[in-house]
Parts: C-alpha cells; structure tokens; sequence
C-alpha cells in the first residue's frame, strides 16, 4: 500500500471516528437508529434471554408467606402476577396462607405463535420472551392481560383464548364501570411524523386505549396530541440530550398506568369519567377530561419514575413513587398523596431499616376496605400489607422453588369478597368436567 492510500484510510477513519462522536453528542444519523436497534436487541436477547436473567433476585432465605398479625389482615383472596420457575410466567389467586387456589401459566409462543402485527424487532426470541404486566379478573372468572408491548389475551378460567387484541398494549388494565377495558397502548414511529417533523425516529408515542370486554379496539388517544392540545408540548422535549436543538426520540413518555374516576366518589376537582395516566419517563401524572381533552390537574416532578396511580377521592391521589434517582445512597420507594387542590404532596409510607421498600422499576399499590395498604415491591418479588400504623401484618413472597431466588412480581391485588374460594371451585368442576 504506498503512502497515499495509507494517508487516505488514516484520514477517513478520522473522519467516521469525528462524525460517530458528533452523532452520538447530537443526535445525527445513524446514532438514535442504531441505539434503538441495541435497546430492542437487548430486550430479546438480554433482559428476556439466557445470559441476564434479571428478573430471578437473591432471596436471602425468605419465607413464602408471612402472616405477622392475621387479625389484622384484610379477608379475601389475592390475585398476584410473576415470574414463575424455569422462567414461566405466572397469574395466581392464593389465599392468605399461600394456599394456590386458581392459577394460570401463561405462555407467549403457545398462544401467539402468529403474532403477524409485531415489527420484527419486538418479536420475542426465547423464553420467556416477555413478561405479564397488567391484569386484571373479570366477573366470570377470566382474566385479562398483557403481554409486555406485545398485545393483549383474555383467557376463561381453564386456560382457553377468549380473545387476542393484536395492539401494543402494556403496564396496566382497568376497568371501568360500564365494563370498558383502559389501558396504555403505543404507536411506534420509524419514519419522520409529518405532524411533529422534529422528533428523531425511531420513537414512540404512547397512546390510552379502550377496548370492548369483548376485545374490540374502541378508542385511542396519542399522549402526544394531548399535551399539545393542552400547550404542554415542553415536556415532550424531555428526552433529548442536546442543549441547542432538542432532538427528542426514544421512549418519549413511557406511559404506565391509565384509570378513570368512579361514581363510587363525590367530585372534586375530579369529574366522573375523567382519566388519569402516569408518564413516567417525564416525571409526570395528569388528569384529563376525555370528552374535551381539557387537563384538570398535572403534577410533574415530585416524584421520580412513578408508577400507579389511584384516586383516593374527588380532591387527591396517591402514587408509587419508585423514587428512583441515580446516585442515591438510600434508595428507598414512597407512597405519597397529592392534592389536586394546592398541589401539595406528603409520604405516606417510605419503609424503614426494620422494614425496606425499594423497587426501582414496576410497582403498584392498593388500599384495601378495612384501610390497611397493600404494596407490590416488584424488584424485590415482594408484595406487603400494612396496617394504619405502616406495620406489616402479612407479606407474600414469590419464592422460586428448589433455588435460593425469589421471581420479579408485576401485580398483586386484593379481591372483592365475592371472588372466594368456592366461586373458583365451581369454575375448575366445569373445566374439569367432561364434554
């Protein structure tokens, strides 16, 4: 090779080495491209693949269930969603002993072999490819879930399909009192918005889907449209990196929780029907009027990375707050209420050296008839019941047989009284009963 052409090569490698930084610093083609493809790559092969199996923790010899003060707990049967052994996933009603009484193994490549409306980087690889994040029982006994970004399956009490929905759904499912199933939904963007030609694709913009009972798509609502509706199109810049010409891409909002507030409370500054949705990539709950898409309440900051939020009446809520900030050395999660009056917030529960709570990622909580709390550390594979006195009275650890682990918990929920234990033995007579 004579000196020219090796002067050539050195001062083009300079050149790409110059350009690749200049990318990754501001955004320029190909850098967002090529980190998407990385982040959907790791989530096949990674986080949902042999080598990293994050969602298995050490247990340090934990009980499966902890009954510390039975008179206090509240009666019913819960239903809870992990991570099951042999990396299964798993919808289960136990009782307050642990004692399975229903149970579900849910498997994405036995029932969605032909997932045609999945772009290939979504498509899961290897077990368990995915994971169950939002569920929720319906009155007869079948449940409704999804499969992470991947769509949404309702299954009757012996395990047969009801419905597939093939939409990107994700983190939670509600129902409504008119039976309508809300939920976070999302539309995946490869290619320039014309409407918000600014944004870097690949991106994503999540949406607040209804569907049917019967698993019919109804509605959707882009989050995007929504903030611009409401001249709060600066939150959605959040995500960019560059200080002189924001070039936001990615996972915009990171959408995780939708609910609609009941005729069961009084209004407030909430109105029956209205919606509340937590984005947690931008810090932020809102509430909104799904009619004229008018926000009555947005608190955006005072938690980190929230997850689930749930009215407590016409005034106030209270969320998750994962509360997970880089860098801290006492990580610790908070349930907190917010006023939607003043927008004042204050800890109602923050854990203790006696009793940690921490979950950097997932999280949900409920407050239960008799006023005790029941919180789902999912990172920990834990969900915990506790009294007025933030004491714990039982605790529900998902323990993986035969291993010194405990499996990631994506939902734990108290049930109504009428789901009891005889309603789930008369639908396993009927599974079990010949044709």
């Amino acid at each position: 090779m004579d000196k020219a052409l090796r002067q050539f090569y050195l001062a083009s490698m300079v050149v790409f080495v110059c350009f690749g930084i200049a990318a990754e610093r501001y955004g320029f083609f190909p850098a967002p491209q090529l980190k998407w493809v990385y982040n959907q790559a790791k989530l096949a092969l990674g986080l949902f693949g042999q080598e990293n199996q994050w969602y298995y923790i050490p247990s340090n010899g934990r009980q499966r269930v902890e009954n510390l003060k039975p008179e206090q707990v509240q009666p019913g049967l819960t239903m809870l969603t992990g991570m099951g052994p042999d990396k299964t996933l798993q919808i289960s009603i136990v009782d307050s002993a642990g004692t399975l009484v229903q149970h579900w193994t849910i498997d994405w490549f036995e029932l969605w072999p032909d997932a045609t409306h999945l772009a290939d980087n979504f498509m899961p690889i290897s077990r368990p490819g995915t994971h169950v994040h939002g569920a929720k029982l319906m009155d007869n006994g079948d449940v409704v879930f999804n499969f992470e970004n991947l769509g949404l399956v309702r299954l009757d009490a012996c395990g047969n399909t009801v419905f597939r929905l093939p939409y990107q759904t994700h983190h939670s499912v509600f129902q409504d009192e008119s039976g309508t199933i809300w939920l976070p939904g999302q539309t995946n963007y490869t290619q320039v918005w014309d409407k918000y030609p600014g944004f870097v694709p690949p991106f994503k913009d999540d949406t607040v889907a209804q569907v049917s009972p019967q698993g019919e798509l109804l509605t959707t609502q882009s989050v995007m449209a929504l903030l611009d509706k409401n001249g709060l199109m600066g939150l959605t810049l959040m995500s960019s990196l560059s200080s002189r010409d924001p070039k936001p891409t990615g996972d915009l909002f990171h959408l995780n929780d939708v609910e609609v507030f009941p005729t069961s409370m009084a209004e407030g500054v909430f109105k029956h029907g209205d919606v509340m949705i937590s984005l947690r990539n931008i810090n932020t709950v809102l509430v909104y009027d799904p009619k004229t898409l008018a926000i009555r309440f947005i608190s955006t900051g005072h938690f980190a990375r929230q997850h689930d939020p749930d009215f407590i009446d016409g005034n106030h809520i209270s969320v998750y707050d994962n509360n997970h900030v880089p860098g801290v050395k006492d990580k610790h999660s908070k349930i907190v209420a917010v006023s939607a009056i003043d927008g004042s917030v204050r800890t109602l529960f923050a854990g203790a050296q006696s009793l940690p709570f921490y979950s950097k990622i997932m999280g949900k909580h409920q407050w239960l008839a008799n006023g005790n709390l029941l919180v789902l550390e999912s990172f920990n594979g834990r969900a915990m019941e506790l009294n007025r006195d933030n004491e714990l009275v039982w605790a529900y650890n998902n323990v993986i047989e035969g291993t010194d682990k405990v499996g990631i918990m994506e939902g734990a929920e108290r049930l109504a009284p009428r789901f009891d234990k005889a309603f789930f033995n008369a639908l396993n007579r009927h599974c079990q009963a010949p044709n």
